[in-house]
């Protein structure tokens, strides 16, 4: 099934696209479609006022696609931390539940939900929560992928993507833990990264969808 606009807005912010371009590529490998299919549902958000494009740049959030990414994110994201802490779910089980609820969910639970939970301030996944009828600005990081090797890093944030997380978990990485890149292949080949405890390969595809802080 081909993602829907909403998936697209999400994908485009989650990269950044509310301070910077987000090309076709990057929307690609994060929703598992065709170019063709990125192609015709930008020309739509276009259209709708949702993005803005610019020609071998990609394409940005526009104040109105940054309102509605913003609030289906917060609600995805309060239920993706209500999953994990109260059905115990593992942080890569959660996001296909998470996306069936946020559509159902109104304002008004979402805002008793938040309340319930304490107001949480991020997901499982190290994305923030903002509150309600705030934009979500995650800030400026770098994927892993970008590091030369010898940097020290802590990962912060990772794509809500169900194949990225189940990967994730296969190869034993977590949000906050450290580490230092100790070795990058060549050819967009995998990339190594290793702290007192293990030594991970991370495939190229993973670590430029994997945002970190530098030490």
């Amino acid at each position: 099934m081909t993602p829907n606009r909403e998936d697209y807005l999400k994908l485009i912010l989650e990269l950044g696209g509310d301070q910077k371009k987000i090309n076709n590529k990057q929307i690609v490998s994060g929703l598992a479609v065709s170019a063709a299919s990125v192609s015709e549902m930008i020309s739509k958000l276009l259209k709708e006022g949702l993005v803005e494009h610019s020609p071998y740049q990609g394409v940005q959030l526009t104040s109105t696609g940054l309102a509605s990414a913003s609030a289906l994110i917060r609600k995805h994201r309060l239920w993706e931390v209500f999953l994990v802490e109260h059905l115990h779910y593992s942080w890569n089980e959660v996001h296909d539940d998470a996306e069936v609820l946020e559509h159902v969910t109104s304002e008004t639970l979402a805002a008793r939900l938040e309340t319930y939970l304490d107001n949480p301030r991020f997901c499982p996944h190290g994305g923030m929560i903002p509150e309600q009828g705030q934009m979500i600005h995650e800030g400026e990081k770098n994927t892993m992928s970008t590091f030369p090797v010898g940097t020290k890093i802590r990962i912060a944030r990772v794509l809500d993507e169900r194949e990225l997380l189940d990967y994730l978990v296969s190869i034993d990485l977590n949000i906050h833990e450290e580490y230092q890149i100790i070795d990058a292949a060549a050819y967009e080949g995998p990339i190594t990264i290793k702290n007192d405890k293990k030594e991970i390969a991370v495939s190229y595809k993973a670590a430029s969808t994997i945002f970190v802080d530098k030490l």
